[in-house]
């Protein structure tokens, strides 16, 4: 059975979008919808149709990571004032193709999707395991009806993009006591998992994201409590629930991934019923 998140996992059509280059660096995907609200900006992009030519690059003159974030900036806050680019974060995010690549300019975080570029996000699984007294259960976080992006699904009980000048470690210490009040030096001690790739076509443009998975084993009487307003509740959920929820469709496709990861590394559920998973354990290929 291939499960909704797998799919939307890799439903991006290339043919529906431009690359997006610095040079000669693939850096992002623009929709062809969007193309032409960046014809406004001639000196800023160069814009290329045709057999072998459908592309977006940013002008050659811009050579340095400053001089790209200044001309990128401009563009941004143009297009975030006409509702073009939604959910302005105050978030700062590095464009690179590899998580420990020098970056090449810096964005606001809600123009990301619109330019397809890379990101890079940290998901935790909160495991409570009960010994010989009963089941293993997880706790799922429902996102607040106010967030941004996918209002009020289910998610991990921990899940937060890394902005520049945060590693991956910051990140999970910084998300886990933010999102779940989870101390730091209880966060510490998260085992890491495998890393996701998701591709997918979204309203506010392409996703394009690694996800590191953690799990954290979590004391039978802890119980997690939002410090920072994402989240809507918490909820103490059976295997078998969380399982439910993910073929459902219930929990975004980030979530869905990263809680897979744990149920199949534990051997809680069976790989057999998740058809075409492994792929989304490999970067794509387009």
């Amino acid at each position: 059975m291939t499960l909704p998140c797998i799919t939307a996992a890799r439903r991006f059509d290339a043919s529906a979008h431009r690359p997006f280059y610095f040079g000669d660096e693939r850096v992002g995907w623009i929709r062809e919808r969007d193309v032409a609200l960046l014809e406004r900006w001639p000196d800023v992009f160069e814009i290329g149709g045709g057999a072998g030519q459908a592309r977006v690059a940013l002008a050659a003159g811009f050579d340095t990571v400053a001089a790209r974030s200044a001309a990128l900036g401009s563009v941004i806050g143009a297009l975030a004032a006409e509702g073009r680019i939604p959910g302005w974060r105050n978030e700062t995010y590095a464009i690179r193709n590899a998580f420990d690549a020098p970056p090449l300019a810096y964005i606001e975080r809600a123009a990301s999707r619109f330019f397809g570029t890379m990101t890079y996000a940290v998901h935790l699984n909160g495991v409570v395991e009960y010994g010989d007294s009963g089941a293993p259960q997880l706790w799922i976080a429902r996102r607040s009806d106010t967030k941004a992006t996918d209002p009020g699904m289910l998610d991990n009980v921990v899940a937060g993009g890394i902005g520049w000048g945060f590693g991956v470690e910051a990140t999970l210490v910084k998300e886990c006591w933010e999102e779940a009040g989870i101390a730091a030096d209880l966060a510490r001690t998260a085992r890491a998992g495998r890393t996701a790739h998701v591709l997918q076509s979204l309203p506010e443009g392409t996703q394009a994201e690694q996800i590191f998975i953690y799990d954290l084993a979590l004391p039978a009487d802890f119980v997690p409590h939002n410090q920072d307003g994402e989240v809507g509740e918490h909820r103490l959920a059976r295997i078998d629930e969380t399982a439910r929820w993910i073929e459902e469709g219930a929990m975004t496709v980030d979530a869905s991934l990263a809680t897979l990861d744990c149920l199949l590394r534990r051997r809680w559920i069976d790989e057999d019923a998740c058809e075409g998973i492994a792929a989304i354990f490999e970067p794509p290929t387009l």
